[in-house]
This record gives C-alpha cells, sequence and structure tokens, in this order.
C-alpha cells in the first residue's frame, strides 16, 4: 500500500490547540498523519460506439503528513502518492463532440494514455507564524486553499450548509479527483470572536487528473473576503473578491468560438470576481428553517474577449430537529451565464475559477457554467456514524448558443482544464437522481456509498444519439490515523 502525508483540512485548528509543554514520555515531538483513500468506480457514460463507455477502474490516494507546533510558529510537511488501476484505454471518441467518455477516460488521457498512471508529490510543505489571538497567522509555502470556509461555525446545521453549499463554489482542492490541487503562495487570516478577514495570493500548482502534482502552473489567483457572524452566530455573511490570471497563452480556449478563431487567440486571461453570501438558521417549535443566497458578478478579459458575467444561488430548508434523525429537507435554484453570440467581442459566460465542482455536481459531468440547476435534497442521520443523502436536479444550459461545459479548471500546462460540447440550439440538458450514504465505521475508519442516474435530455441526445442515459458509482474505504505531540493516537 502506498503512504503519503496527510493535510487534513483543520490542521490550522488542530495545531493552534497543540501544548508547546515537553513532550510527555513516550511521546513524539511532532505530528504524524496518515490518510489512506481506497475508491472503486463504476462508469457508463452516454454511448458513442465502439467506443467503450462502460467500465471500472481503481483510484488510491495515499497522504502522510508530519508537522509540529513551536511557540508561535508551526510548520508541515505533507506527501501525497495517487495512482490510479486499469484505467478504459479504448473510452475517447475521434468524434470531437463526444470527446471522453466518463472520468476514467479523463484521467487516461491526461496521464499519457497511461492506464495505471502514479506519483508521488509534494502535497503542503508551509510555515505559519501565529501572531495576538490564535486566529490571527500569516502562512507562506505550498498548502491547499477554499474559498468559504474561512471560518468555523459552532452550530452543525450552519457549518453544513457552509461546507456542502457555499464553499470551494469558485475555489478549492478539487479533493474528489486523485490527484488534488495546492497552490504555491501565501495567506493571512485575521480576526475576532465574531468575524474573520482571509487574504491569499499564490500560484496553483498541477495535479486534479494529472497524478504529478509538483510542477506549478502559470496561473496565478488572488482572495480576498470579509466574513462575519450575526444573531448569536445563527446568521453568517461573506463579502470576497478573486483576481484570477491564465498566462498558458499557448493552449487553446474553450468557449463557443470557431476553433480557428480560439487557436488564433494567444492572450492572457485576466477577470475579476466579486461577490457575497448570506446563510442563516431560524429556529422554530418542531425544527429549524435555513436560508442561503449566493452572487457574484465578473468582469476582465477572455483572451481577446471583454469578459462579463455572473451567477446566482437561492436555497432554503427544513430540519425537523424534534424527529430522532434530524431529517432535512431542502431545495433550491443556481443559474451561471452563458454566451449567446460566438461571433462578437464578447465572452458572457460564467468562470467557475478554480473550483472543486463535485461538491455541486455529485456525478461531474457538468458544472456550473452556463448552466440552471433547480434542484430538491434531503439529508438524514439514522445514527451519529451515518449520514443519508439524496439529490434530485433538473439542468438546463442557460444559453443554447453557449457549451455543455465540464471540469474544474486548470490542473495541467498542456490542457485548458474546462472542455466544452456544443449545445446545438437545444437548452434542455438532463435529469440527474442520486444517493449516497456515508458510515464512520470507527474512528478511523469510514465506508462511503454512491449512486447516480443520468436522463440526458435534448442536449445530450444530439451528441449520443444511440443512448443519452448515464450512471456513474463508487465504493470508497477512508483511513486516517494522528499520532500527536501530546502521544495521542487516532
Amino acid at each position: 500500500m502506498k503512504f503519503v502525508i496527510t493535510s487534513l483540512l483543520l490542521a490550522s485548528t488542530a495545531f493552534g490547540q497543540t501544548s508547546t509543554a515537553p513532550s510527555p514520555s513516550g511521546s513524539l515531538p511532532f505530528s504524524v498523519s496518515v490518510y489512506d483513500r481506497t475508491r472503486a468506480d463504476a462508469s457508463q457514460w452516454f454511448a458513442s460506439p465502439p467506443q467503450d463507455n462502460t467500465y471500472g477502474y481503481v483510484e488510491s490516494l495515499v497522504r502522510i503528513g508530519i508537522a509540529q507546533r513551536i511557540q508561535h510558529f508551526d510548520w508541515q510537511l505533507e506527501l501525497s502518492q495517487p495512482a490510479m488501476l486499469d484505467l478504459p484505454s479504448h473510452s475517447i471518441s475521434p468524434i470531437t463532440a463526444a470527446g471522453q467518455l466518463g472520468l476514467g477516460a479523463t484521467y487516461y488521457s491526461s496521464n499519457t494514455s497511461n492506464a495505471y498512471p502514479a506519483a508521488a508529490s509534494l502535497k503542503q510543505g508551509y510555515l505559519r507564524y501565529h501572531f495576538g489571538q490564535e486566529k490571527n497567522n500569516i502562512r507562506v509555502g505550498r498548502f491547499e486553499f477554499f474559498d468559504g470556509q474561512e471560518t468555523q461555525p459552532k452550530n452543525a446545521s450552519l457549518l453544513w450548509l457552509q461546507t456542502n453549499r457555499v464553499a470551494q463554489r469558485l475555489v478549492g482542492n478539487f479533493g474528489f479527483s486523485n490527484g488534488q490541487r495546492s497552490f504555491d503562495g501565501l495567506d493571512a487570516h485575521l480576526g475576532g470572536s465574531s468575524w474573520d478577514l482571509t487574504a491569499m495570493t499564490g500560484r496553483a500548482d498541477q495535479g486534479v487528473f494529472n497524478m504529478n502534482g509538483n510542477p506549478e502552473l502559470n496561473v496565478d489567483l488572488q482572495y480576498l473576503a470579509l466574513s462575519r457572524y450575526e444573531l448569536k452566530q445563527h446568521l453568517l455573511w461573506r463579502v470576497f473578491g478573486i483576481g484570477y490570471h491564465d498566462g498558458r497563452t499557448g493552449l487553446t480556449k474553450t468557449d463557443n468560438r470557431a476553433l480557428a478563431v480560439r487557436a488564433a487567440d494567444h492572450h492572457n486571461i485576466r477577470i475579476g470576481t466579486y461577490g457575497g453570501d448570506v446563510l442563516t438558521i431560524l429556529p422554530v417549535s418542531k425544527g429549524q428553517f435555513d436560508f442561503l443566497a449566493w452572487g457574484v458578478l465578473q468582469n476582465g478579459n477572455w483572451g481577446l474577449l471583454h469578459h462579463s458575467a455572473g451567477a446566482v444561488a437561492a436555497e432554503g430548508g427544513f430540519q425537523f430537529t424534534k424527529i430522532a434523525s434530524s431529517p432535512w429537507i431542502r431545495g433550491g435554484f443556481f443559474r451561471g451565464t452563458g454566451d449567446n453570440n460566438a461571433t462578437d467581442n464578447q465572452h458572457n459566460t460564467f468562470f467557475q475559477v478554480l473550483p472543486t465542482p463535485r461538491v455541486y455536481s455529485r456525478f461531474p459531468f457538468y458544472n456550473q457554467m452556463d448552466s440552471e440547476d433547480q434542484f430538491v435534497q434531503l439529508v438524514d442521520k439514522p445514527s451519529k456514524r451515518i449520514e443519508l443523502r439524496s439529490d434530485l436536479h433538473w439542468l438546463q444550459l442557460t444559453s443554447n448558443k453557449d457549451l455543455w461545459y465540464q471540469g474544474g479548471g486548470a490542473f495541467d500546462n498542456k490542457v485548458f482544464g474546462y472542455t466544452g460540447r456544443p449545445a446545438g440550439g437545444h437548452s434542455s440538458f438532463a435529469s440527474v437522481a442520486d444517493l449516497s450514504a456515508d458510515w464512520q465505521a470507527t474512528q478511523s475508519v469510514a465506508f462511503n456509498f454512491y449512486y447516480a442516474h443520468v436522463w440526458g435530455k435534448s442536449v445530450v441526445a444530439a451528441i449520443y444519439p444511440t443512448d443519452h442515459s448515464a450512471q456513474f458509482g463508487y465504493v470508497e474505504m477512508v483511513y486516517r490515523w494522528k499520532r500527536s505531540q501530546s502521544g495521542v493516537t487516532k
């Protein structure tokens, strides 16, 4: 079994609580952590005969980390070793619009047509200085970064909303992928009991579908956000700005212009994204209501084109807290702008920057670009260790003159990072139903199960007329172990 260093997203909190007193007898002078995720995937993509659209493959990801807190400083080194087993070698259609038939084909293509790719890389390596209050710190090096997750709400439902319905819409580590994403740069946090100011600047690293996560990309990101709690921490709001630059001018951009026009555009992409969100929990006698609003506007340059776009999301639900399993029924709407004219000098497709798309598309055959998504979801916890969830999505393309987009942004210096299939004058996209079960079997071991079925509509049927339905599922085991400075083993 391959081993790699884990960073654990909550590392800053964990290290912040570590005592600097001499280590007890038999304990380590630093913390060691191991994260091991093994996933077996089964995929049936929309059919494009004679290519193979039904296949299975295995993912292995091991992360091993070492960290230490010494007075006002903490540091961490984390190695990652992802590997793929038995990727499909005949699942890329020569028909351009059909393209790669599912995630297995994307992994195969991204690793020089290797069905068994594996590599090791430095996932995180940073030094952090704490000053004033514990949450005030500045960090430099290689690290993971998540927009919208600058705070840690004490209310469990507010935390769930932040993690699952706000965070990583625009910037994330693409944690569902095997290669994942890190940044080389600097970030800082300043805050009090009810507020947080976060700033970050960095360059994105290779990874995600490419197993080699060591090289930097010519892709820069700047981020600034102010978050604040209100109403006794039952309401959390955030305002933020993101600057994005892609200097990989030798790559052909993905948009709705003709291929020859896109291939001749060797200008940089520079986009500013400005927005905010608010989420709240309102307790009542039988349970609690939740409401969420999120929105952004964008401007800048998409190569030779002027960029102007935006996106908005509105969601709400009710959780029955008086019932033992606390069933939670939610629904909502999302709209990301699309481009209605492929021949003018404007680019109006909402650009999702560097997100973790799987958070909002659990079967990630689409993302939030040129997308309208109406959904309902049910979350239930029959026990403290088991969480069940089921979503229903009704998807449309915002513009029938744009593309059906897929992907989560730059991950390689050889490919753009987003792919697009022509809408062909259609807007009706797909309906999706899925079910997941997450079981924390022990303190260290978890088992996760997922299944989704897609009914493709006119957009999909025009590209895949033979069979425009798809299925995707996986079973995974996640193992976490940590030996801390206090000698506690988890």
